[in-house]
């Protein structure tokens, strides 16, 4: 009696209610006031309807953890996130979606729905993923549950991100970052990770000249107060940055230090995320040096089967294809090409597109000229109807080098200027006016 009386108290404080509140038109106050204070017995039917109002079951208020709901709900959840380590996103989506919320204690719920958007995230339903983070986040925030904030909008403006809501994305992370600084948590885990998760939304859009100056700004707080984990991740996207800006020595070396402070820490999916980034750097430097890239890549692979995306795995397949087409192993390339685009689906158009120029290298390199042109159109084609972006201009680019080495001059000139306009840069020609005309158009303004 003393327990129940105790989670009912524990429970009407959490949900923000009176005595009086809670006894609704069915109890009298005083009478909820003798349960708390272990002087009366509730009855089932009245538990159920206390249970109701409190937003938990009548099983977690009478036993508490030890009620066969809870432990049912702490298994499945539990069992949810290893299928989650082990790169099943699919199993834990469907077993988080089995589970019955309302028959267990709302402490639980944010821990599983926060897994449910991780197995969406995962498997590409960012839609669905960001359903979920939002009312969370939103939660979180309005009740200055920093940390949990922190988390929550980590993965939420990753999510918007991958999306390619690139504005939004920033503003969402840049007010979070606000409110969480003004709690006092800056240098912690969270805070670096959300910061430095805004700071790839900033290169992806293109703000290079603010992000360098954000970058340095948050090494300086890492080294002064960060943990391993939040210097690695500041690094990390500190590296992007100046690979944004064409230093690759400058990103090579940061991204050397971020893959040493992150594999001192805990196995996670970062670590194969980030080896994926340092070939990718590898295969972009001068000279660059795939045999390296390769071990890094193989590597990433090898981690990213348990606990990655398969969008993460097409990236790393037609990264390995480079590196094996700069060492002459064609078919090689053409294996691990072929393999990275059948693990996407429709929504991964940027990455089918990078996937399909690829491809089309590897056709040339094969002496298959038609094959090579047929990808390449390809992409041409599907990124024609794509936003604009810098992962867009990065693309177009790449797609217009290959147009031009292959002869096809009125293709890559298209290709050149769409890169240039997904990068922002507009036309810079007008109209030529001629003495004649602007005569006319003084006239035409005298008579008026």
């Amino acid at each position: 009696m003393t327990d129940l009386s105790e989670r009912l108290r524990a429970e009407r404080t959490r949900a923000g209610l009176s005595q009086t509140a809670l006894a609704g038109d069915d109890f009298s106050p005083s009478y909820i006031s003798l349960i708390e204070a272990g002087r009366r017995t509730p009855t089932e039917a009245a538990l159920k309807v206390l249970a109701g109002r409190l937003g938990t079951s009548a099983d977690y208020l009478r036993f508490g953890d030890k009620a066969p709901s809870e432990e049912k709900a702490r298994m499945e959840i539990g069992f949810a996130r290893l299928a989650l380590a082990n790169g099943e996103p699919a199993e834990a989506r469907d077993r988080l979606l089995a589970l019955d919320l309302s028959t267990i204690a709302p402490r639980h719920h944010q821990e599983a729905l926060h897994a449910l958007a991780l197995a969406h995230e995962a498997l590409g339903d960012l839609d669905e993923s960001v359903a979920v983070l939002e009312p969370l986040l939103n939660d979180a925030r309005a009740h200055r549950r920093s940390l949990e904030s922190a988390r929550l909008a980590t993965d939420l403006v990753a999510s918007y991100h991958e999306a390619g809501d690139l504005g939004h994305s920033i503003e969402l992370g840049e007010d979070v970052l606000r409110e969480i600084e003004a709690d006092g948590i800056a240098g912690t885990d969270e805070h670096l990770r959300l910061a430095s998760t805004v700071l790839w939304s900033y290169y992806d859009r293109g703000d290079m000249l603010y992000a360098t100056h954000r970058a340095g700004e948050l090494i300086s707080l890492a080294d002064g107060q960060g943990s391993m984990r939040g210097r690695g991740s500041i690094y990390w996207n500190a590296s992007l940055v100046a690979e944004g800006r064409g230093d690759f020595a400058e990103a090579r070396r940061l991204a050397e230090r971020a893959l040493a402070y992150l594999s001192e820490g805990a196995a996670s999916r970062d670590v194969p995320r980030l080896r994926q980034h340092y070939g990718w750097l590898l295969l972009r430097t001068d000279p660059p040096e795939p045999e390296t890239a390769l071990e890094h890549l193989e590597q990433a692979a090898v981690d990213l089967a348990l606990i990655g995306s398969e969008v993460e795995l097409a990236r790393c397949a037609f990264e390995s294809a480079r590196a094996h087409l700069m060492l002459g192993r064609t078919d090689v390339a053409d294996t691990l090409v072929q393999e990275g685009l059948a693990r996407l689906d429709d929504k991964a158009v940027f990455e089918a597109c990078d996937g399909h120029i690829v491809l089309g290298d590897v056709r040339a390199a094969l002496g298959d000229r038609d094959g090579a042109q047929e990808a390449y159109r390809w992409a041409a084609d599907r990124l024609a109807m794509m936003s604009a972006g810098r992962q867009s201009a990065t693309v177009w680019r790449s797609l217009a080098d290959r147009m031009l080495e292959y002869g096809d001059e009125a293709g890559a000139v298209r290709a050149y200027e769409m890169a240039l306009r997904e990068a922002g840069i507009r036309p810079t020609t007008f109209p030529l006016v001629t003495p004649r005309a602007l005569a006319a158009g003084f006239g035409q303004a005298a008579e008026v």
